[in-house]
């Protein structure tokens, strides 16, 4: 594809990764609450599920993908974000052989759902990493549960609400890295206020010039 056949330098790339059906719910909350949020803000959004990514099955890693822009999004039917601004792992074990960085632009932020410290999971990542500005960290675990439904799958409504499980802490923690939205509009979004708010306060930002480098 042309790279330049869609120049949206205001336009912000959001790509969730996680697991199968038992992520695929928190992945696609997360891109719809900050997606919603920032329509609030009345910014023009679009937010979707990857149907290559196969979310039937156990553990096979799934994409969510959410764009928020000032301006009408021109790459409305690409279908896939080729450049994220925004990287947000579900869950940690994804730095491991997948290539989670493909594409992302300068200043990019990586959240992860962990406990671990940011200086250890970055040594497991190979590739792409020399754009990436930030590594976000969030125990979303320990402040929610993961929600596993069904309910919601390509666009339709959610009946267990948007943000219920651990995606509102990793929508906050998102929020804390980058100011993409309001802290009070995504929580306007989110049915966990609580542990949105939770993970506002602990979320552990690094600064990626101050890690090791992965070793090849």
């Amino acid at each position: 594809m042309n790279k330049n056949l869609f120049a949206e330098p205001d336009l912000k790339q959001i790509t969730v990764w996680g697991r199968g059906v038992y992520e695929n719910k928190e992945a696609r909350d997360v891109v719809v609450s900050l997606t919603e949020a920032a329509a609030l803000e009345g910014q023009r959004v679009q937010a979707w599920e990857n149907y290559v990514d196969l979310p039937d099955r156990i553990y096979v890693p799934v994409r969510a993908y959410g764009k928020i822009s000032p301006n009408e999004i021109e790459s409305k039917y690409v279908y896939e974000n080729e450049e994220p601004d925004i990287v947000v792992l579900t869950e940690e074990t994804l730095v491991k052989g997948v290539d989670i960085l493909a594409g992302i632009r300068p200043g990019a932020i990586l959240v992860i759902n962990t406990k671990r410290a940011p200086e250890y999971l970055f040594k497991f990542i190979k590739k792409n990493t020399e754009n990436l500005s930030k590594i976000v960290t969030i125990d979303a675990n320990k402040l929610s549960k993961s929600i596993i439904t069904l309910s919601g799958a390509e666009g339709a409504t959610d009946a267990s609400g948007i943000g219920k499980g651990m995606g509102a802490a990793l929508a906050a923690a998102v929020v804390k890295g980058t100011g993409i939205v309001k802290f009070e509009n995504l929580l306007e979004i989110v049915v966990n206020k609580s542990a949105a708010k939770k993970a506002y306060d602990q979320a552990v930002v690094v600064d990626v010039k101050s890690l090791p480098k992965a070793s090849a």
